[in-house]
């Protein structure tokens, strides 16, 4: 199955400023859910951010909120988004296509990936816009997820069927900008 940008919503846990330190790589998956925040914004493509209690792990990195400025930003305990309830009336919700990103891979991306993919959800997770404290759980939760019927992609897989076909302004703008 193709990712299309209708019906498509994009979901990022958890990258708050506590925790990202910690996470193996950190910079570059903040980098990467940064320009997937770029992309589905011009795009179109609603964003939700979520935020694993905030009162001890801070708030989401102040670079991910500018990059998804208007997403919707829910807060939870439950590790997992599709647990807490916390998606109820957000574009989540309503999509039927969920692209995936956050940290840690092993924890609440994992739980919430399965949980959508539970409800009924076609789930993608950006692999390199995932993070985890050690490479070996990341490593772990990619291949759990995939073996749970979620689809591991890159984050130009879903740049490219997001966009479905060259030749437009939009293409031609989000080539030269994001796509180098």
């Amino acid at each position: 199955m193709l990712m299309q940008r209708k019906g498509a919503a994009l979901l990022i846990v958890d990258l708050q400023q506590r925790l990202l330190p910690a996470i193996d790589d950190g910079e570059a998956v903040i980098g990467h859910a940064v320009w997937l925040a770029e992309v589905a914004a011009r795009l179109g493509v609603p964003t939700v951010v979520s935020e694993q209690y905030p009162q001890g792990l801070g708030h989401s990195d102040p670079r991910v909120l500018e990059a998804a400025a208007g997403a919707a930003v829910v807060e939870k305990l439950s590790f997992s988004c599709a647990a807490d309830g916390c998606l109820a009336g957000t574009p989540i919700d309503a999509a039927s296509q969920v692209v995936v990103c956050g940290t840690e891979s092993h924890v609440c991306v994992l739980q919430t990936a399965i949980g959508l993919r539970a409800a009924g959800k076609a789930v993608f997770l950006v692999a390199e816009a995932c993070g985890s404290r050690r490479p070996s759980d990341k490593a772990l939760a990619l291949a759990r997820m995939a073996a749970a019927g979620i689809a591991v992609v890159s984050r130009e897989m879903v740049a490219f069927e997001w966009l479905a076909r060259a030749g437009s302004d939009e293409f031609r703008e989000i080539s030269k900008r994001y796509l180098r």
